[in-house]
């Protein structure tokens, strides 16, 4: 039996791809979760019970474990409500301090975390090419969620655990996440780009991005990569090259941005925020992707 590994959020796009890796290459996973009902048992696949926003969690998860991989979080992708805004807030930073805590109080050897972050934290521009090493910031909910998210993770060092912050992308995926949302109308001949389209997105294939997990834990990097692949796209690239693949015209004009704001509130930044990522860094420390290029990734998920 492999090295145990402790994975957060499991059950998530993200987890679930990474969980199925983990064990394909012979970990044994421990997972939390939050509801009883989606605990396993198995022999190398152990769910436990925790919950972050009442300090509660079963610290036998800790057992044999010297890394985790932390996905917790509550989607963005939801109206962002006073409420819901203070969920994606809480449910990212609870969460890493209640699993520094566990580790404080009973002096578990866990050795390393990596945590899932997001390419979020840097301001919306259209030409800034944005690396890890930016240092400023804004006010919006996004960059404030994200600075808080990582600045959680700082107090681990001060236990001797090294700490990987991994800012990720508009993740790609078959069934899961931004791009089946953006595929539905365009099958359906509603298709079009939202907003100017000239806003920068960067993306990842669900592929690459386990495979940047798991380079991360079996070569110990610390610090904060970006998650991304090398070549971003503006927008309108991205939905005419799923068009493309679809074989479905695009004839309806851009979404305007005041449509998407009755849509769907402040969260429309999501849609129209710009952020031109470097993946550089990830490159330099060894990392292959398997997708540099937009259309082959969107081949392989469509197709």
């Amino acid at each position: 039996m492999g090295q145990t590994l402790l994975i957060t959020g499991a059950t998530g796009l993200v987890g679930k791809a990474l969980v199925k890796q983990c064990l394909a290459d012979g970990y044994t996973v421990h997972y939390l979760t939050t509801r009883k009902s989606k605990m396993e048992s198995q022999t190398n696949y152990k769910g436990f019970y925790w919950n972050p926003q009442e300090d509660t969690i079963d610290v036998a998860c800790f057992e044999g474990v010297e890394v985790i991989l932390n996905l917790a979080g509550s989607s963005i992708a939801q109206r962002w409500s006073n409420a819901n805004k203070a969920s994606i807030l809480s449910s990212r930073t609870e969460a890493l301090a209640l699993l520094h805590s566990s580790i404080e109080t009973h002096k578990f050897t866990v050795k390393h975390i990596i945590s899932a972050s997001a390419i979020g934290i840097y301001p919306d521009s259209k030409t800034r090419y944005y690396d890890e090493k930016f240092q400023g910031t804004d006010a919006s909910f996004l960059r404030s969620v994200v600075k808080s998210w990582e600045g959680s993770l700082k107090p681990f060092q001060s236990l001797d655990v090294k700490t990987t912050a991994l800012r990720i992308g508009i993740v790609l995926d078959t069934h899961e996440g931004a791009l089946p949302k953006i595929m539905g109308p365009i099958k359906n001949y509603f298709g079009a780009a939202l907003g100017s389209g000239d806003q920068w997105q960067s993306w990842i294939h669900i592929d690459d991005l386990v495979r940047l997990f798991m380079f991360v834990l079996e070569s110990k990097l610390e610090g904060v990569y970006n998650a991304v692949a090398p070549n971003p796209v503006q927008q309108t690239e991205l939905t005419k090259l799923i068009a493309k693949i679809l074989q479905r015209p695009l004839v309806l004009p851009n979404v305007p941005e005041f449509a998407l704001q009755l849509m769907l509130g402040e969260m429309r930044a999501i849609a129209l925020e710009s952020q031109r990522v470097c993946a550089a860094k990830i490159q330099e420390a060894g990392f292959k992707f398997n997708y540099l290029e937009l259309e082959p990734a969107l081949e392989d998920l469509i197709a």
